[in-house]
């Protein structure tokens, strides 16, 4: 089946400004796409193929973005980033086993599922200790906690949450960081960017809250731990979170299958979403030779 001159399904429920620019570098192409709102798509599964070239995935919610790559995947459709590395990134405490696996170097961890354990690891971790919720994006409901004493009260307001997503205590180790940390934009096996995110009165470093993004220089020490960071996680286009202390080490700590970028382009004027398409093309292109 020649599926050339399909279009490309973009999928994202909320066009934000890097889903903008990803669209205009595909029309600039001459490319067919089309914008599949995850909300508004219904699949029959007796119709067989979506009528799709490829997918790329721009959706950011996570249970959603996965269950939609698979369908389509299962269906016949080339989907980017591939549902496995959709499960993996969606959940941290996954993305920090998957590093663990191939010993890249990450703060130290643990994880417990319930309070009076989680208590008692974090001792052995040293405090201040990390708290972090398995899923969620941009700082949200991170900890840092310093004695038992914190430590009990917040892991008793997480154990009184509905999610059960919120019952599973996922710990690291704080990292004495200069003020900053780095986000890398990994294609494929290439460091396309990189970015400091800068604190500003907050220990988090998210830009979504306030931390500024300025340029980082790409490094071999950089690309050699993002890009295999992201393999670990199934490879793809990844915003890949590193952390650095003030002996300048680096650590492997999260990636984003749906990094925003917007940051990183006003920081560097690297066309990141014209680096997004070229990867999309050859990965769609190597799928089609086969």
């Amino acid at each position: 089946m020649d599926t050339t001159d399909l279009p490309i399904a973009v999928v994202a429920s909320r066009i934000r400004r890097e889903e903008k620019l990803i669209l205009e570098s595909m029309r600039r192409r001459g490319l067919r796409y089309e914008h599949v709102d995850p909300r508004k798509l219904t699949v029959l599964l007796a119709d067989g193929r979506p009528p799709y070239r490829a997918a790329l995935m721009r959706e950011v919610g996570h249970g959603r973005a996965a269950s939609v790559a698979s369908t389509l995947t299962m269906l016949g459709v080339p989907t980017f980033n591939r549902p496995a590395t959709l499960e993996v990134c969606g959940d941290k405490l996954r993305t920090a086993l998957a590093f663990h696996a191939v010993g890249l170097p990450i703060p130290q961890a643990a994880v417990a599922w319930g309070t009076e354990s989680a208590l008692a690891a974090m001792p052995k971790l040293g405090y201040p200790v990390v708290a972090k919720p398995v899923t969620g994006s941009w700082g949200h409901l991170t900890a840092r906690i310093h004695d038992d004493e914190h430590g009990r009260a917040i892991l008793e307001h997480r154990a009184a949450l509905p999610n059960p997503q919120q019952h599973v205590f996922f710990l690291q180790e704080h990292i004495d960081k200069p003020g900053r940390d780095i986000k890398s934009y990994v294609a494929g096996d290439r460091v396309v960017c990189a970015i400091y995110k800068n604190a500003v009165d907050d220990w988090r470093t998210n830009t979504a809250i306030g931390g500024i993004a300025t340029p980082c220089p790409i490094t071999p020490e950089l690309t050699e731990l993002a890009v295999a960071a992201a393999h670990a996680v199934g490879g793809g286009f990844l915003g890949v979170d590193l952390l650095i202390d003030r002996d300048e080490r680096l650590y492997a700590n999260e990636v984003n299958h749906t990094p925003e970028f917007h940051g990183a382009i006003d920081a560097t004027g690297v066309d990141v979403a014209g680096f997004i398409v070229e990867w999309l093309l050859a990965e769609i292109e190597a799928v089609e030779a086969r």
